[in-house]
């Protein structure tokens, strides 16, 4: 994807004014979760009345303001440019003239998100850790996707659960461990799992997510992601597992409301 700078600039409260999205309810899809989901659904039949009320979410991903609202959110987060060197400033541009081909895309199952820039940063504790830094317009279509999965997941989750969530913040966690001590509890128990995110299982994890999602669209969608290739030093090399660390979708990077 060549990169122009802009010349003017449009505005971002309206780039997605009038998106594809809002004149289109009709749009179906077709598309895989790869191997795994026909055994998860069939454990799976009590989720699914909810699940099927969730086959239209690439049209809330694509609406407007879910659109603006993820641009603003990658601006806001700044960030180096991908693979293809395009920066959030030169983004808007490249948004403002390609939005419909963008849009369709999205609607139809069809987009296809480039490799992740490799990138490879030292730890406090020593080594280093492996980043994957997407594209801009990577970036926005993982933003916009979080924002519409994380109001339908997120109230699934434990009350308990304090990581990477809207809302929570390690300083709840620590207030409620104040009330465990102040019940006279005692015991603490620490797990860390090493390379947790290094090692998702591709299959399981799309299997999970098509017990609550029947959108294959974003299904498909979301696989890519997974897969998408990692470039460093030139050579692309293909994942088979493991979720990117760097980009929106990164739980550590999760601030959508």
């Amino acid at each position: 994807m060549g990169v122009k700078r802009p010349q003017g600039r449009p505005d971002q409260r309206t780039l997605f004014e009038g998106s594809e999205a809002d004149r289109r309810h009709d749009t179906t899809g077709e598309g895989g979760t790869g191997a795994g989901v026909v055994e998860e659904s069939q454990a799976s039949a009590a989720l699914e009345p909810s699940r099927a009320l969730t086959d239209r979410l690439m049209e809330e991903v694509c609406q407007r303001g879910n659109l603006n609202q993820a641009y603003s959110r990658v601006k806001a987060n700044k960030g180096a440019p991908g693979i293809d060197g395009m920066t959030v400033e030169d983004s808007l541009r490249w948004i403002a003239e390609h939005k419909q081909e963008l849009l369709s895309s999205l609607l139809d199952g069809s987009y296809r998100p480039s490799p992740v820039r490799g990138v490879l940063i030292p730890k406090p504790g020593g080594g280093e850790r492996q980043l994957g830094i997407p594209t801009v317009v990577d970036r926005l279509v993982q933003q916009a996707i979080l924002q519409v999965l994380t109001r339908l997941l997120d109230p699934t989750f434990s009350e308990s659960s304090y990581g990477f969530r809207p809302g929570k913040s390690a300083h709840q966690a620590l207030l409620k461990a104040k009330e465990y001590v102040a019940d006279g509890r005692a015991i603490v128990v620490d797990v860390d799992l090493e390379k947790f995110f290094d090692r998702v299982n591709h299959d399981i994890l799309m299997a999970r997510l098509a017990r609550r999602v029947s959108d294959t669209r974003l299904l498909r969608i979301v696989r890519r992601f997974l897969e998408a290739g990692l470039m460093q030093d030139g050579v692309c090399v293909a994942r088979h597992e493991g979720t990117p660390q760097g980009g929106i979708v990164d739980p550590e990077n999760w601030t959508a409301g």
